[in-house]
């Protein structure tokens, strides 16, 4: 991964503290104008370990979208669907997500990372449910409503695609 550009702004009026944040393609931070050039540079890599592991678990990996599914199927589907894989796909762009349930994989569209998490977990549960169930019966529903903030999330995966100006807002495109 390449290192990221880094903008240092020094303050006459910060006093302590030290803040960083994204700011078009770079990090921006903000530091005391006291600041020796190497309390500068330890405070900038302190910054950016903090960034990254934030970033690190707003977008899971893989093995942890994986130990997630599992879980998640265990708390609201009986531990009865069993994915093989989980993944993120770049690929699913008129989707959220998809599964193939003859191989029990599942693809979550890169879209969602950074979502809250309980958007990720209905996706995951409603992807799990069609590992048990094809198609979108009754029986389906049942099964995804079992999470119980399936309607919450759908109604936020359709604010999500009402925003991106798709028109107007579906969430049954999974």
């Amino acid at each position: 991964m390449a290192e990221p550009i880094v903008e240092v702004r020094r303050s006459r009026r910060r006093r302590r503290t030290v803040t960083a944040y994204r700011e078009a393609g770079k990090v921006i931070v903000c530091v005391p104008g006291t600041f020796s050039q190497a309390e500068e540079k330890r405070w900038v890599r302190a910054m950016l370990q903090r960034l990254e592991a934030q970033d690190a678990r707003r977008r899971p990996t893989d093995s942890r979208l994986l130990s997630r599914a599992r879980r998640l199927s265990a708390r609201y589907l009986d531990g009865r669907a069993e994915p093989v894989s989980v993944r993120w796909s770049a690929d699913q762009q008129s989707r959220w997500a998809s599964c193939t349930p003859a191989d029990g994989t599942i693809r979550v569209s890169d879209r969602l990372q950074g979502v809250p998490p309980w958007v990720l977990d209905y996706v995951l549960v409603h992807e799990l449910a069609h590992l048990l169930i094809a198609e979108h019966t009754d029986e389906f529903w049942q099964l995804v409503d079992r999470y119980p903030r399936s309607q919450r999330a759908r109604g936020f995966l359709d604010g999500l695609i009402y925003a991106a100006g798709l028109g107007p807002a579906d969430s049954d495109a999974m």
